[in-house]
């Protein structure tokens, strides 16, 4: 089984290395990287092109965003499964994709993700916060439960069904996807209960106030387009954070 694996860059000169070494440590070999670049004037475009090797497709062109280049990984890749890797973020360890492959051996299921470690910028081995994702189920979905995206797998057909990322969101295009694939009861994951992916604070969502808002303002319109909730589900969605401080 061919597991795709969509890189969206622009300007992570000083990141970029660290995903790009986690992959190549993947002991299973059955994978590809789609590395869709925005065109990037740092010195990004430079290091991809010194570092990928042959199992890397590397597009460069200016976008929208990071939810256009995700859309146009996904249609640029060959796998049967598709996940990410975000410029700032690494693999937990070397056998990540291996068992991502294994839970995928069984037919019926269609995604598969697992828990989230937050780490420092400058200091990676410094755990943040601790995102134990747990099983997931429509009424979870209403009290603002979603699994980890940076950890999430899906088969090529779940997009192919419901759609890929709405860039109509800025912010909140993963959580407008994971809300409309796992609301419908329709999807059968399996939950890996390990840290899979390893993220640096200070994503783009927590930047600013202003960004916050924005966020939440777009995670209330997804809530309530896919039809899942509304403020209160919005409320424990951002109080559900806080005990990840704890859980290191």
């Amino acid at each position: 089984m061919l597991i795709s694996i969509i890189t969206a860059v622009y300007n992570r000169c000083d990141t970029i290395g660290d995903a790009l070494r986690s992959l190549d440590a993947q002991t299973y070999p059955q994978r590809e990287h789609v590395v869709i670049d925005g065109a990037s004037t740092d010195g990004t475009l430079e290091l991809l092109r010194a570092t990928v090797g042959p199992q890397t497709l590397l597009v460069s062109e200016p976008d929208t965003g990071i939810y256009e280049a995700l859309n146009k990984g996904i249609d640029l890749a060959r796998g049967e499964v598709i996940g990410l890797l975000h410029s700032d973020d690494f693999f937990a360890s070397p056998d990540v994709l291996a068992k991502v492959a294994a839970a995928f051996a069984t037919p019926s299921v269609n995604a598969v993700y697992g828990d989230l470690q937050y780490v420092s910028a400058q200091d990676t081995s410094r755990v943040i916060r601790h995102w134990t994702a747990g099983s997931p189920s429509v009424a979870k979905l209403r009290r603002g439960w979603m699994p980890p995206h940076p950890t999430l797998f899906l088969r090529r057909e779940v997009f192919e069904r419901f759609g890929a990322y709405d860039t109509s969101y800025r912010i909140a295009a993963d959580y407008d996807a994971i809300l409309r694939y796992f609301g419908t009861g329709e999807i059968n994951s399996a939950y890996i209960p390990e840290v899979l992916v390893m993220m640096r604070v200070g994503g783009e969502s927590n930047k600013s106030l202003g960004k916050i808002l924005k966020k939440s303002r777009e995670d209330y319109r997804a809530l309530r387009t896919n039809g899942i909730g509304g403020l209160g589900s919005l409320a424990w969605k951002n109080l559900s954070k806080v005990h990840q401080l704890f859980l290191k």
